[in-house]
């Protein structure tokens, strides 16, 4: 049965250009799973001098993107685990560039970080497959607005989605 779209409401405003990245009818999970193999794609014919390289000048490394990936799935599950367990505390926000300047990204391999980056995912799947309706209408605040596990469970894939896009348009034509 597919899994309905989460309601305006159910996420901030910003959280919708990830949503809309799932396409309509797919399984944000099944979407999560196939998006592996296609990162890890783009990686395999890269040099590390290659992933240590931004497309412009103050723009993150492709290092730093896997790292950013890394974090981001993991901040978001973690908020979609304690919503699901019916915590109403609200969860702080966090900044994206200062996590990737002390992320030491750049200074690991490439096949470290996937490495990472499937450990996550694996973690990731497996709590977003635990998951039963009622959980999944289960909300909670984050970064000061409504974030339900439904959301969650479609910003996970929408915003790697959504960065694959970026690699391919910025990053890739450059290297």
């Amino acid at each position: 049965m597919p899994i309905a779209r989460p309601a305006a409401g159910d996420f901030m405003p910003y959280a919708a250009t990830y949503i809309n990245q799932v396409p309509d009818g797919a399984d944000p999970r099944e979407v999560l799973r196939a998006i592996a193999p296609e990162f890890h794609a783009l990686f395999s014919h890269l040099t590390e001098a290659q992933t240590e390289k931004g497309y412009a000048d103050g723009k993150w490394t492709l290092k730093e993107m896997i790292q950013h990936q890394i974090d981001t799935e993991r901040i978001f599950a973690y908020r979609a685990m304690r919503f699901a367990r019916g915590d109403s505390q609200d969860l702080p926000g966090f900044d994206q560039d200062d996590y990737v300047a002390q992320s030491g990204a750049n200074a690991r391999t490439v096949a470290s970080l996937l490495a990472e980056y499937d450990a996550t995912r694996a973690s990731t799947q497996a709590l977003f497959d635990s998951f039963s309706d009622e959980q999944l209408d289960r909300r909670g605040t984050a970064n000061g607005g409504p974030a339900t596990v439904r959301a969650l469970l479609f910003i996970v894939p929408g915003h790697e989605l959504h960065h694959l896009h970026i690699i391919r348009e910025r990053y890739l034509p450059v290297l």
